[in-house]
């Protein structure tokens, strides 16, 4: 099996390596890589990868960024990271990708806990990621050659407490082993439209 990994260099991205690395052949993208570099805000820079890569049996996306500001100081330009990143670049990973992707094939894309446990500054990345999650319900009613689409939204990683701590107070921080294993039903299960929350 084949797995195209995008966002394989982030936190998320090295559980989702970690946890599958052993199973399939992981294809490891991002913006800053040698070999296989992305950029989820460009159309052009998606298909570029898409045609390096090949054909692929899955696709995992673990990529995309967003703006931390209240809303009476955000401005749209700054709202629009979240949806040209987290929320435009993945639903094009999926319109794109799906040219790439085998019969039976998967897609996972990635959300998170601000969708539905709300943080001040937080307002811009929520909404990205309740699009994504509706985007993958819909979705997966239209996709085509028993292709399966999900979505995976973790929240704060174990590792990554000292850095975010201060950002998600009074959250239970979750380890490596649950969101891995997410990803992990996503690729290898049966279902489809699916949000798999570990909070």
């Amino acid at each position: 099996m084949k797995i195209l990994l995008i966002g394989a260099t982030g936190a998320i991205g090295e559980v989702v390596y970690e946890e599958l690395k052993n199973d399939t052949e992981i294809i490891q993208a991002s913006r800053n890589s040698a070999d296989y570099p992305v950029d989820i805000t460009s159309e052009a820079s998606i298909k570029a990868l898409f045609e390096k890569v090949g054909e692929v049996d899955g696709i995992i996306c673990t990529a995309g960024s967003a703006h931390f500001s209240t809303v009476d100081e955000m401005t749209p330009e700054q709202n629009m990271v979240a949806v040209n990143s987290k929320q435009l670049g993945q639903v094009n990973v999926v319109l794109i990708g799906l040219h790439y992707l085998r019969d039976n094939g998967s897609i996972t894309l990635t959300t998170g806990v601000l969708m539905d446990d709300p943080l001040k500054t937080a307002s811009s990345s929520a909404m990205a990621n309740g699009g994504v999650s509706a985007f993958v319900k819909s979705a997966a009613i239209e996709m085509p050659r028993g292709i399966r689409i999900n979505h995976v939204s973790p929240s704060m990683l174990e590792k990554s407490k000292e850095k975010y701590g201060k950002l998600f107070q009074g959250f239970q921080p979750v380890s490596s082993e649950r969101i891995g294993l997410a990803y992990r039903k996503s690729v290898f299960g049966a279902q489809t439209g699916q949000g798999y929350k570990v909070y």
